[in-house]
């Protein structure tokens, strides 16, 4: 499942033919960097590729003013096929990828154990801003969004609400979690 091809393809098909510049553009206006897991800069990359795969192709090379020549490309048949199948996988697959603040959690040294307090209610600084601060951009674009597009930047505030309530569950253990680290340090091997 690649988010990117996602977007290329899907633009392509929904919007017609577009150079790569136009797609970042879309990609900046959408703010899809905020909730879709795809660098922006990575466009111009997979169009190369997805041409090479015959997914799209140039259908005309363009010029504007003193800037540079721009390849406009459009989706092909078997690009739309391609699309499809992405997206059925997409939908269908369910899952959340595993979160390396787990690990982090799990295999805590001496000296964490003892800032464990901090480091979380610092992690829970910085989430309560990231949700504020998409609940604002959400409220700023709302009446651009479709009502999916509503649905789907929900999506990332409902997340991060579940990260700050699993962080504040944290907190209410934190004494049993301390004592339980130390006591396993404590113990002999």
């Amino acid at each position: 499942m690649s988010a990117i091809r996602l977007f290329v393809l899907g633009s392509l098909e929904e919007r017609g033919a577009m150079h790569g510049h136009a797609l970042r553009l879309l990609a900046e206006e959408e703010h899809i960097d905020m909730w879709a897991d795809l660098a922006v800069g990575a466009i111009y990359g997979v169009l190369k590729r997805l041409a090479a795969e015959g997914l799209i192709h140039e259908l005309r090379t363009e010029r504007e003013g003193n800037y540079p020549e721009r390849q406009v490309y459009e989706i092909t048949a078997a690009g739309r096929e391609a699309l499809g199948s992405i997206r059925q996988t997409t939908l269908d697959h369910v899952g959340l990828r595993p979160d390396p603040v787990d690990l982090a959690f799990a295999r805590l040294g001496p000296d964490d154990v003892d800032r464990l307090g901090e480091t979380i209610d610092s992690r829970l600084r910085k989430l309560r801003t990231l949700l504020e601060s998409t609940e604002a951009h959400v409220a700023a674009i709302t009446q651009y969004l479709t009502v999916m597009e509503r649905h789907v930047m929900r999506h990332q505030a409902v997340r991060l609400r579940a990260e700050i309530e699993w962080h504040e569950s944290l907190l209410v253990t934190l004494h049993d979690i301390t004592e339980d680290e130390k006591s396993r340090r404590a113990r002999p091997e």
